[in-house]
């Protein structure tokens, strides 16, 4: 399958970078969780769809644990029905565990975006006729506390070598899928998108991140979204 092919290639060269401090712990889900991973796109990577919805990396608590975009860990495997064997990255911090499907934490994103998907689609399968769920970036960063590091706050050098791979897999993405819109969950997914997909026919949007740390998302993330789309002209 196409996708299972871009994901293992973008896998491949993530794992060739080094990574500066302050970062001292990087996870790969798309090795270590590539049982589950592989599943949810054989399932729900169909072409033609009316948006990839693109978010920016893996949540500790979420697609670090399942090897799912907003994988929370009940909406993985019970609405979305995809598991699977979960390894272990080659360094664990000991403040981010990987226990897989028997992690007890609930990520809040992946519980409030799949749990819309649920509501107004009623099935995963109904969802993934109109979008698909993906990340811009697969790998997980923590400092040494354990404090998660997003990809944009890398210097200028290693963002760009970082990016040029991600961007490489995205527009392999779009090539394969064709969506009409890839929609940034968030402003950091739908500028490396406009970036990215300049030359593309396809158009660019966002929706705002259902992160806990958004009290915009706090007051109520599922009517906010729902608006943002009806003004785009997407299902929901």
């Amino acid at each position: 399958m196409k996708l299972v092919t871009i994901s293992r290639d973008l896998a491949a060269a993530c794992d060739q970078l080094d990574f500066p401090e302050p970062v001292t712990h990087v996870y790969n889900p798309l090795q270590y969780a590539r049982a589950p991973h592989e599943k949810f796109l054989g399932k729900y990577g169909r072409k033609n769809p009316s948006a990839i919805l693109l978010g920016m990396n893996p949540g500790p608590w979420g697609m670090a644990q399942t090897g799912v975009p907003f994988g929370e860990i009940a909406a993985a495997r019970d609405f979305l029905n995809v598991a699977g064997r979960v390894k272990q990255p080659d360094l664990i911090h000991p403040k981010r565990p990987i226990e897989g499907f028997d992690c007890q934490r609930s990520e809040v994103s992946g519980r409030r975006l799949w749990g819309w998907v649920a509501d107004r689609f009623e099935s995963a399968d109904a969802f993934a006729d109109y979008y698909y769920v993906c990340n811009y970036c697969p790998l997980v960063f923590m400092e040494e506390g354990g404090r998660n590091f997003t990809p944009d706050k890398f210097k200028a050098a290693k963002r760009d070598e970082l990016f040029a791979i991600c961007d490489d897999a995205l527009r392999k993405t779009v090539d394969y899928l064709k969506p009409e819109w890839v929609i940034g969950i968030g402003k950091f997914a739908e500028s490396r998108a406009a970036k990215t997909l300049a030359d593309y026919d396809v158009k660019i949007g966002t929706i705002l991140h259902p992160s806990p740390a958004s009290p915009m998302a706090n007051r109520g993330w599922q009517p906010h979204i729902e608006k943002q789309l009806t003004a785009l002209g997407l299902p929901h």
